[in-house]
């Protein structure tokens, strides 16, 4: 009989623990080691929709990257949004785990697939050491301009829009990448001869900074950037429950969706 813990040793081959951050809160968020585990849904966030849905398909594990539990806890008040999801989740004895920047530093992980969907090639860390660590560096295969390069994200991503600071026709060739709120990784951007920054949440003095320094940047949104995790962790983790031989089932849920709407 397949048990969590099974899957959690899974999840470590796919994102070590180690790997996230101090701040971070990866690993199991809810639920028993020992419970048994036939089907297994993967999704972006462990939102009160997302734990409905998982418990309505009789999933008995939902994989995440952002966690449930954040911040230390105070109180588990059964009458607010997160004592809501913690009871509907116990009851239905679904656990949850998240992978969130141990993931996002994996090589192979979050960041890489991020890089490959928008054609980067020879990829280094952009911040990291040894062989891991947040955002990738890369190179387009042939030189781009600002203008068309988000046309092209625009259309690989199935966005509406997206924000873009620098001059339209500014050429690019090297291009940083950090998948999620990207704000905070602005200075190692600015330390290496990379053209282009692309990440989610860049804010208004970003833009200044990077405009200031004849840089571009590419915002095209936290849930655009990580909702690749679904297919990647998915895929994973079923090729390794079918080499390790657990029946398991593992379903990619696709229904989430941007809480940002553009009109």
């Amino acid at each position: 009989m397949t048990v969590v813990n099974d899957i959690m040793r899974l999840m470590e081959e796919v994102a070590p623990a180690e790997l996230a951050e101090e701040w971070d809160n990866s690993g199991l968020q809810c639920g028993d080691p020992n419970w048994p585990v036939k089907r297994v849904m993967v999704a972006l966030d462990p939102s009160p929709s997302v734990i409905s849905a998982a418990c309505k398909k009789n999933a008995d594990m939902l994989i995440t990257h952002h966690p449930l539990i954040f911040r230390p806890l105070k109180s588990l008040l059964l009458d607010t949004p997160l004592g809501k999801t913690l009871d509907l989740s116990i009851r239905h004895r679904l656990a949850i785990f998240c992978a969130h920047t141990n993931l996002d530093s994996v090589r192979g992980g979050l960041n890489d697939v991020f890089a490959q969907k928008i054609g980067l090639k020879h990829v280094t860390l952009l911040a990291g050491e040894d062989n891991y660590g947040i955002g990738r560096v890369g190179e387009l295969e042939e030189p781009a301009t600002l203008a068309s390069l988000s046309e092209k994200i625009k259309k690989e991503f199935a966005l509406s829009a997206l924000k873009i600071s620098g001059v339209p026709d500014m050429p690019v060739k090297k291009i940083a990448v950090c998948t999620g709120s990207g704000s905070g990784l602005l200075k190692q951007f600015f330390g290496t001869n990379a053209d282009v920054y692309i990440s989610g949440d860049l804010k208004f003095h970003d833009a200044k900074d990077a405009e200031a320094g004849g840089r571009g940047l590419i915002d095209v949104g936290h849930f655009a950037s990580e909702a690749l995790m679904i297919d990647l962790v998915a895929r994973r983790l079923d090729a390794l429950a079918g080499q390790m031989g657990l029946d398991i089932a593992v379903e990619a849920f696709c229904e989430e969706e941007d809480p940002f709407h553009y009109v």
